[in-house]
């Protein structure tokens, strides 16, 4: 597909022109720079036709004449899960893309202002070249009606997930279609996206693999800012920092909680599992016996690699922490040896839990995520079968069979409510389902950090 005219994004439909004249024009043949692409992790145009391909036999099996896409930041920008999967397109801004049963797609992005000379959206992939500037539903519905599908069936693509589970097509949106498109049929078709990320490829798999070497170097920064002294944002700070200089996306997922192991037995630390934004980071300086937990997303590539980790500040930790710490590390060799290709949903959860449960302890999660271009992604099981959730606890799935190429985060959050009630260990790598044993893809040291 050829890269569209920037005389092209200037004007879109009926809408106004974007900006008056320039005193000298930008040539018509004049492109946006392709420099970029190097520095930009890439997936390749093969895979590129392996998703185009599939998304049309679904549709066409749906009876749907085209997709309209239309993505969001919602959820720590997880609502592009979808476009990005399709036209390898993502924004804080939000966008509106056509992709159609046949012919090639469309996207709308960003005011005027943000295009000018041209969208960096160009410089940065080569999936979808046809990108022009958002001026409303109008202009979009002008170009549904020059491709023939004034009366067609156009699924509407947002994005859901096990927590996000209100698919996210906002109701003016959908409301405005049906006014300027009064003889199409709109009906939600978000899963068709969906379900193709359920398994993924070994080109989705790599950028996984090189999110999980960041994701490592990320763990090292942990352990060497956690000291006495230091803040709890500082440690924070060092851990983002090191994400975004390896390459990773600026993706602020980093759920983080830190306090004294030792405290007054009614004052309730929040030590189990981390919290999110703003909530954390705070100023507060690590002491001495405090303890660090901490859940977070290396975001390369678009995709998204799941990390827990534990550092507890002082040479020695206390004997029931290194024994929840312990059994922590028995969950995790046993997910490797659980999540398998074959096996169910239910007996990998089983094999997970066995060891804390032959210990005694308790936990706030202890199971896997899907995890990709969003998380949680489906399926997840975290919670036991009949609390919280049912999208998380695994309900009416267990004989779900997994399958190679499916991506986990494991969430192992034990504590020991004998001992205390709000503090535990947090633990994970990150692993893809293969024949005969889990490959991991970050190495998660398996030793309890104890530092300063």
């Amino acid at each position: 597909m050829e890269q569209v005219p920037v005389s092209r994004l200037v004007t879109a439909g009926n809408a106004n022109p974007s900006f008056p004249p320039t005193k000298k024009p930008i040539p018509s043949e004049a492109r946006a720079t392709r420099e970029l692409l190097q520095y930009v992790p890439q997936l390749s145009l093969a895979e590129r036709q392996r998703r185009w391909d599939s998304t049309r036999k679904k549709m066409l099996m749906a009876g749907y004449d085209a997709l309209l896409l239309l993505g969001n930041d919602i959820y720590w920008g997880m609502g592009m899960a979808n476009f990005r999967y399709l036209l390898q397109v993502e924004t804080q801004l939000g966008a509106a893309g056509l992709f159609p049963l046949t012919g090639d797609p469309a996207v709308w992005h960003a005011p005027a202002h943000m295009n000018r000379p041209t969208s960096m959206l160009l410089s940065t992939q080569e999936w979808t070249t046809d990108i022009r500037d958002i001026t409303g539903w109008p202009v979009i519905a002008e170009e549904l009606r020059r491709r023939g599908f004034e009366r067609s069936k156009i699924g509407l693509v947002g994005f859901s997930s096990t927590i996000q589970t209100t698919p996210t097509l906002l109701y003016d949106d959908v409301m405005k279609l049906r006014e300027v498109m009064p003889q199409a049929s709109f009906s939600d078709a978000s899963w068709i996206i969906q379900e193709m990320r359920m398994v993924k490829s070994e080109e989705e798999i790599g950028m996984l693999r090189k999110a999980g070497k960041v994701a490592r170097k990320v763990i090292d920064a942990m352990i060497d800012t956690a000291r006495p002294g230091r803040t709890e944002a500082e440690v924070y700070a060092e851990m983002i920092k090191t994400q975004i200089a390896n390459g990773a996306e600026p993706n602020i997922f980093n759920l983080l909680a830190s306090g004294p192991v030792e405290h007054p037995p009614l004052e309730l630390w929040h030590l189990l599992h981390g919290c999110e934004q703003p909530l954390v980071p705070t100023t507060r300086p690590l002491s001495l016996g405090d303890i660090i937990v901490s859940e977070w997303h290396t975001k390369y590539g678009g995709y998204r690699c799941h990390t827990e980790y534990t550092v507890y500040l002082g040479k020695k930790a206390p004997d029931p922490l290194l024994k929840i710490w312990d059994v922590s590390v028995e969950c995790l060799e046993a997910s490797k040896e659980a999540l398998v290709a074959g096996r169910t949903i239910a007996e990998a959860a089983e094999m997970i839990r066995k060891p804390a449960r032959k210990a005694g302890l308790d936990f706030v999660e202890l199971g896997f995520h899907a995890m990709g271009l969003a998380s949680p992604e489906f399926p997840t099981v975290i919670y036991q079968d009949g609390y919280g959730s049912n999208a998380l606890n695994g309900h009416n799935i267990g004989d779900m069979v997994l399958q190679e190429g499916m991506a986990f985060g494991n969430n192992i959050d034990l504590h020991d409510s004998t001992w205390k009630p709000d503090v535990g260990c947090m633990l994970s790598d990150f692993m893809i389902v293969r024949p005969n044993k889990a490959e991991c893809l970050i190495g998660t040291p398996l030793e309890l950090a104890q530092v300063g």
